[in-house]
């Protein structure tokens, strides 16, 4: 099996899940290199995952000899341009959600990646590639469900993040609501119908951080979206969940429904106490999605020696981040948007 030598850039919560699979439970793959503005996050690196190369320059880091692929997990405001390089330079790229933060730029991006055929792109949309998601669009896809009429989706961050959200939406842009935490559900609804959304009307509210009026970020967000076919899809997006992280996806179709995730379980734990009848439930993303992340990061190294093109594109990013913004538009308007095309 031919290594695949790979170099990250962002290690946060997340770029520490992602190297911690390429470093441990990747066959074939090596983490070689790291790059990171901060140090304790290149420590890490060194001295855990055994990193021979570290970086505070992303530039320096791609103009390696010894890398194949890069792994993107930092800033989204950065994506597109750390995308354009690393195709430049020849190298395989998995970048995580979203592709960038504007529609110019990244049509510009989804370009270069379409002109460079020979070089795995892969987006982070991991719940493509979680168990109980693919289950259910195998059941979508043989007619269990009938036609699909409405997809509702939940996307809840616990209430244990949001202070520190709070203080990061006073200094950087997060992209919005629907752009930084929708964009999963956005891409599911497109996954599932195979459609795209056509129309969409979207309210908030800031309720425990009233302040984040004055950003322009929301706390919780509801939307209402129609696809092509007269197909809903109903959003609700927050991040304030106090009992933990929540995801939740419902189809409804001519010929039954189903649910993913109703419940948050962390496992398959039941407690009784003095609380009464209690599930514990997980708390964060990596938890939730922990063979999801490892899953699509197989499927990387799988598309790299294969030479072949996951399921996922770039032009799936271009239009989920189009839906995204058409959302924001409705926020800021107060109006019905219709999402344009061109």
């Amino acid at each position: 099996m031919v290594d695949i030598k790979v170099g990250i850039v962002g290690l946060g919560r997340l770029g520490k899940t992602h190297a911690n699979n390429v470093a441990s439970n990747i066959p074939g793959m090596t983490l070689t290199a790291a790059c990171s503005v901060v140090e304790s996050e290149l420590d890490y690196a060194r001295e855990q995952l055994g990193v021979t190369e570290t970086y505070i320059s992303y530039e320096e880091m791609v103009n390696s000899p010894n890398l194949d692929a890069v792994v993107i997990v930092s800033p989204s405001g950065f994506h597109t341009e750390q995308i354009n390089l690393a195709m430049e330079k020849g190298l395989h790229v998995f970048c995580e959600k979203p592709i960038g933060l504007e529609i110019k730029e990244i049509k510009k991006t989804v370009e270069i990646i379409e002109s460079r055929p020979e070089l795995v792109f892969q987006l982070g949309f991991m719940r493509r590639y979680d168990e109980s998601y693919q289950y259910a669009k195998e059941m979508v896809e043989r007619g269990d469900l009938g036609e699909l009429t409405v997809i509702r989706c939940y996307g809840i961050d616990p209430c244990s993040g949001l202070e520190s959200f709070v203080k990061f939406a006073g200094a950087s842009n997060s992209g919005g609501l629907f752009a930084d935490m929708s964009i999963h559900d956005i891409d599911i609804v497109r996954w599932f119908s195979g459609k795209e959304v056509n129309r969409v009307w979207a309210l908030g509210k800031n309720a425990a951080y009233p302040e984040l009026d004055e950003v322009g970020e929301l706390e919780t967000g509801a939307a209402m979206m129609q696809l092509e076919d007269k197909t809903m899809a109903l959003l609700v997006a927050g991040r304030n969940a106090i009992h933990g992280y929540h995801v939740e996806t419902e189809l409804i179709g001519t010929k039954g429904m189903l649910r993913i995730g109703a419940q948050p379980d962390k496992n398959l734990v039941t407690v009784f106490n003095e609380n009464g009848v209690v599930r514990p439930t997980s708390q964060h993303f990596p938890e939730r999605f922990r063979d999801a992340f490892l899953n699509e990061m197989k499927e990387f190294a799988s598309c790299i020696r294969e030479k072949r093109q996951p399921g996922v594109s770039a032009r799936d990013g271009l239009e989920g981040t189009r839906v995204a913004y058409a959302l924001q538009q409705s926020i800021d308007t107060k109006e019905l948007i219709d999402v344009t095309r061109d």
